[in-house]
């Protein structure tokens, strides 16, 4: 009898549980009450949950950024991918395109436009439209265009360049049609990055804008201008901030001086990620802490894809090098209980850019070459890979998970 009692009391106490519930969960001015509830998920620190809607509010994300450096398209190239009356680069991009289409965002800076007309490689840069639309299908979202480039078909190229780098559903940053465009922020995983992109010059061709034009179409480096951006977009709610930036020397193997002071002052007005262009050939990266904080930085990418190699820049000091390049594979984190942000870990995917001859014209290929490494190609080529593996790995000495080199 006494156990039927006490069978019969916490039905009742149960009951009354479940009637109270909502009384407890809502206040009496209507704001509802949040629960922590700690998970031994990987990579979650906590959900909380909003009753009685069960509405998921706060966790830690995680995302992956992948950038890369110099996208061009010389002559032999432009000239290699014709074929039946149109243009085709998509197998110029077979083998990195799973890296590239994985990322949760995909940056590349591309050093050419895409005016229209007659296609042309250097000197004056005008890419087919095929090539930007064969870098939409192989998964970039955002392309940097702010390069001494940018102006080598004038201001109408600036603009179609920039319009059909959207018609194929990605953004350009670094060139901009109207005034007050310059801060983007991308948006991930409710995780907002803003992207920003400079050049050193415009080889000269700035006269080929109005004075109003240079004031915002193609951003230059202004030390003034630099941090009143990064300052801006933090001030936009971005979490994390990205400098693209085209500076340096061309086929130097080190950043120069003005590179290291510049990179210093950028972090310190609360550039996050600064990532180099221009020099043509792969420079070192380091991590920089800022009161407390990991800052990450490289110099230069090297080519990702180019005409620029041993064979057509003869006596140039370093050419061989211009055939490597880096896809950079940043993961950045953030808790949005604590609002705590930062970036976890940094790794990297070496390329080479392969060329083969076949029917009189030239073909080309990106490589990641630790996947080459491993495939049918002969010695000669293998050994390139090697040699392109260590230089560019022997500059990228920290990578890994963030925190162990503190």
């Amino acid at each position: 009898m006494e156990k039927k009692f006490k069978r019969i009391l916490i039905v009742l106490v149960i009951i009354v549980g479940i009637v109270t519930l909502p009384n407890l969960i809502n206040s009496s001015d209507g704001e509802k009450m949040q629960l922590s509830i700690s998970t031994p998920q990987e990579d979650l620190v906590r959900e909380v949950f909003s009753y009685p809607t069960g509405n998921y509010e706060g966790k830690v994300e995680r995302i992956t950024l992948r950038a890369n450096g110099d996208i061009m398209f010389h002559g032999p190239q432009i000239d290699g991918a014709y074929k039946n009356g149109k243009y085709d680069f998509n197998p110029s991009f077979r083998h990195v395109k799973k890296y590239i289409e994985s990322a949760d965002l995909a940056l590349g800076n591309f050093e050419s436009t895409t005016a229209g007309g007659t296609p042309s490689g250097y000197p004056v840069f005008n890419a087919p439209d095929e090539s930007v639309e064969t870098l939409s299908r192989i998964g970039y979202d955002v392309l940097a265009t702010a390069n001494n480039h940018a102006l080598d078909k004038g201001k109408n190229g600036v603009i179609r360049t920039i319009d059909k780098i959207a018609e194929n559903n990605m953004v350009s940053v670094g060139t901009y049609k109207e005034p007050g465009e310059n801060i983007y922020i991308a948006e991930v995983e409710n995780i907002k990055i803003a992207v920003l992109s400079y050049t050193y010059g415009l080889n000269g061709m700035e006269s080929m804008l109005s004075s109003q034009d240079r004031e915002y179409m193609v951003n230059l480096i202004d030390k003034e201008k630099i941090e009143g951006d990064i300052k801006q977009s933090k001030e936009n709610g971005a979490d994390f901030t990205i400098v693209f930036i085209h500076w340096g020397n061309e086929y130097q193997l080190k950043p120069s001086s003005y590179q290291k002071e510049l990179a210093n002052s950028m972090f310190q007005w609360g550039a996050d990620i600064i990532l180099g262009s221009h020099p043509h050939v792969i420079q070192e990266s380091d991590i920089i802490y800022i009161d407390g904080e990991a800052k990450y930085v490289i110099y230069s990418m090297g080519n990702f894809i180019s005409n620029q190699r041993r064979e057509t820049l003869g006596s140039i000091a370093n050419s061989t090098h211009t055939e490597d390049g880096v896809i950079v594979d940043l993961v950045l984190e953030k808790d949005f209980v604590s609002g705590d942000k930062r970036i976890v870990g940094v790794n990297y995917i070496p390329t080479w850019v392969n060329r083969t001859e076949s029917n009189g014209s030239f073909h080309y290929e990106v490589l990641p070459v630790r996947d080459a490494l491993k495939g049918d190609y002969n010695d000669y080529t293998k050994a390139k890979l090697q040699a392109s593996y260590e230089n560019t790995m022997g500059k990228m000495q920290l990578y890994g998970e963030i925190g162990a080199n503190k």
